[in-house]
């Protein structure tokens, strides 16, 4: 079982003797590194306009720093692997400081932040969120720089189920599928058969059923199995419950999503979780590719019962926390789409620095000129 749980938490291939096995040695990008910044902004431009008509949002600006102690910031995980950039703002002298955090996520921010912005049932914000996370391993699709649309929607506790959730995700697919179909009506040569499109309905598979179909495999190799052999886009509900083979999915940290509350039954197996991901078959790379995560947010009795379970009760003593414990923010559902990995699957591009520029290890470089990989510096 070491494998299972080594494949848990920390994202990323692991060592770049396997990072050069997979890069393609036959890629030839189907658009110019001009034309795929012309691509780009159209792309984006439509995504972002398509999830505010889809979902009744609007943008609004979103940190890229956030106090230490405000519990804002996203840990990505449970079992601290994955920490924030902390640095200190002197100020004048050191007598009014600042303890400060570069964001890894907008996530529990947005709750907030509907509040903030009086934001009414069924109406919610959008944000073009930048972010640092620096415990990543560098591959062909994860960066320390991280550009997501992170968005939150406010509703109400009769919403809190399976159904809700569903609706969302199609409506979002369907931005997704619809933008890869606008932007190859405005770049043709991007229509090309050896990579198909994204399939136009999205199948939805509970964590515990795709353990099922392979329970002596790791989670990535469920996945992959599932996406290639299966369907090529599916939406993974219930990430973070602890799965029949005593392993959670994935690691998904205790105070955002809702992993906890029981869903559905199925061959007379209960199972959990109010959240998920969107990942597909990626025809370039020949692997698994996460597009999007998200879920309704906890409750203040789901936030305790996750905490409890993670050994995390502390952090019930940070503001955010306490916001929910007293009901001070407004029951949500939320997500982060990420931008440079969807708009890499939408280009057919072999790697997320054809898409966003970033900071990239020279072996990883070197290993790209070689296969005529574009990587912007």
């Amino acid at each position: 079982m070491s494998n299972k749980v080594a494949d848990l938490a920390g994202p990323g291939i692991g060592t770049y003797e396997e990072v050069e096995k997979i890069l393609p040695a036959d890629y030839h990008s189907l658009l110019s590194p001009k034309e795929t910044q012309w691509a780009l902004a159209k792309l984006k431009r439509f995504i972002e306009d398509g999830m505010c008509k889809e979902l009744n949002l609007f943008r609004v600006e979103c940190p890229l720093i956030v106090d230490k102690f405000s519990g804002v910031n996203d840990y990505l995980d449970r079992d601290g692997s994955r920490t924030p950039i902390d640095f200190h703002i002197n100020n004048d002298y050191n007598k009014h400081p600042i303890d400060a955090q570069v964001v890894q996520a907008a996530t529990k921010w947005k709750r907030v932040a509907l509040k903030q912005f009086d934001c009414e049932v069924g109406e919610g914000i959008i944000t073009d969120m930048r972010a640092v996370r620096k415990d990543y391993f560098l591959d062909h699709d994860h960066s320390a720089y991280v550009d997501q649309w992170d968005w939150e929607r406010v509703m109400t506790m009769k919403d809190r189920n399976l159904d809700f959730l569903k609706m969302i995700v199609r409506k979002e697919w369907k931005v997704l599928t619809d933008a890869e179909d606008y932007i190859q009506s405005e770049f043709p040569k991007l229509k090309d058969a050896r990579w198909p499109n994204l399939p136009k309905e999205l199948v939805f598979l509970h964590a515990e059923e795709i353990l099922d179909m392979y329970p002596d495999l790791p989670r990535k190799q469920r996945e992959t199995k599932v996406l290639s052999e299966e369907h090529p886009a599916v939406f993974i509900v219930g990430i973070g419950w602890t799965l029949k083979d005593g392993y959670p999915h994935e690691m998904r940290a205790a105070d955002y999503d809702d992993w906890v509350t029981p869903t559905i039954m199925k061959s007379g197996q209960q199972m959990h979780g109010l959240n998920g991901d969107i990942l597909v078959w990626n025809h370039v790379t020949k692997r698994r590719h996460e597009l999007t995560s998200m879920g309704i947010r906890v409750t203040k009795d789901t936030l305790k019962q996750q905490l409890e379970a993670t050994k995390q009760m502390h952090f019930l003593d940070m503001p955010y926390h306490q916001a929910i414990l007293n009901d001070e923010i407004p029951l949500s559902i939320g997500g982060g789409i990420g931008q440079a990995r969807t708009c890499m699957s939408i280009l057919k591009k072999a790697h997320l620095g054809e898409v966003s520029v970033t900071v990239w290890p020279q072996v990883l470089k070197d290993m790209c000129a070689q296969r005529k990989i574009h990587v912007l510096n």
